[in-house]
């Protein structure tokens, strides 16, 4: 018998199946899940105080789910031989991320048009529309969906200056070396050090060493949270300083990656400095630039901890991001349900608005012939 003749005999192929295995394989398959979607309606019958069961957490329903998560691992293998292994590799991944995202997600959908505040004896009462209508009518959450329309656009602010250090890092300047790991030390610090170190430290309107220079300078009464626009501004640069350098070391990374002659090429044909920037390096750094852009998009729109502990959002809402509002509606109100409500809300303004900025950066990024 040759080697390949040997290898078959631990190989099952869908062809070799008996009846008898794929009708197993099928019955082991469909009848765990019909035991988890009735396990799933009766708990739900039984939270929604339709029907009474006795249920006393969703425990049942996380059985049921890993039963059939092990059931429908097992029917691959029994159904497809050799193919159900090779599914193998991948299954248990996409159940893990089923169970801690679309599940969570599921839940906190039934929690969303509910009434739920932890304060109220009552528990969680199902409310309907509810909840749009109080956030149709709530100004501070329209006033932070604004402020995060300010807080995105600084990020074209940021991208100019992270260019403009990385396009000195990447020139032959003295302690090159230093110079880069200094710009990359806010990076490594964590937004809340951040915030208690320079807003609740350095800015402290009456002993921070920043407002004693404001007063030697001539400013009677500094205070860098006291109005809207400062306040917000303040909050930007903080920010800024900590994610610029992120957007920074992508855009070096890329301007190494430009071949040198290209530039000498230029050298050659007498180009300046100017139109060698506009014709070679921004056109060449387009795909990283909207890359960093991106990255710098989706930590912007989860931007809560700087203000949570520095303003809590005041003056009057000025400096509130959606998440920071969301977080205080949780911690401050113990309004779940709206607050959940909220935040489903957000994640599809989310959604939605990368979905379009991913589509308009695909047309950028592709070859122009």
């Amino acid at each position: 018998m040759s080697s390949s003749e040997g290898n078959y005999l631990h190989i099952v192929m869908p062809d070799q199946i008996s009846l008898g295995r794929r009708n197993f394989g099928r019955f082991i398959i469909w009848g765990s899940a019909i035991f988890l979607i009735l396990t799933v309606l009766l708990q739900s019958l039984d939270q929604t105080n339709f029907l009474t069961f006795g249920f006393e957490n969703w425990r049942p329903t996380l059985y049921s789910y890993l039963l059939w998560a092990f059931c429908l691992c097992l029917g691959q293998v029994i159904l497809y031989g050799e193919q159900g292994k090779r599914r193998l590799f991948i299954l248990p991944a996409v159940l893990f991320v089923v169970s801690v995202v679309i599940f969570p997600l599921i839940f906190a959908l039934g929690i969303a048009f509910s009434s739920w505040n932890l304060s109220s004896p009552d528990g969680r009462q199902f409310n309907g529309l509810a909840n749009v209508y109080q956030m149709w009518a709530d100004p501070f959450y329209w006033n932070a969906l604004k402020n995060m329309i300010y807080y995105t656009l600084a990020i074209l602010v940021e991208y100019v200056i992270a260019f403009g250090l990385a396009l000195l890092l990447n020139t032959q300047i003295k302690a090159r070396k230093f110079f880069r790991v200094a710009f990359l030390m806010p990076l490594m610090l964590s937004p809340v050090a951040v915030s208690w170190m320079i807003g609740k430290s350095m800015l402290e309107a009456r002993f921070g060493p920043i407002s004693r220079l404001a007063r030697e300078l001539g400013w009677e009464n500094p205070s860098f949270f006291g109005s809207h626009e400062m306040a917000r501004s303040v909050i930007m640069m903080m920010d800024a300083w900590t994610f610029i350098p992120l957007m920074m070391i992508m855009i070096l990374a890329g301007l190494q990656a430009i071949p040198k002659e290209m530039h000498e090429a230029a050298d050659v044909d007498g180009a300046p400095p100017w139109k060698k920037f506009w014709e070679i390096t921004f056109p060449l750094m387009l795909p990283v630039s909207i890359t960093a852009i991106l990255i710098r998009i989706i930590f912007k729109l989860k931007l809560a901890d700087i203000i949570i502990n520095v303003t809590s959002g005041g003056p009057g809402g000025a400096t509130d991001s959606v998440t920071s509002f969301i977080f205080r509606e949780y911690r401050d109100r113990s309004n779940v349900g709206y607050g959940t409500f909220l935040a489903i809300f957000y994640l599809i303004i989310i959604v939605i608005l990368m979905t379009i900025l991913i589509k308009i950066a695909d047309k950028w990024m592709k070859p122009r012939y």
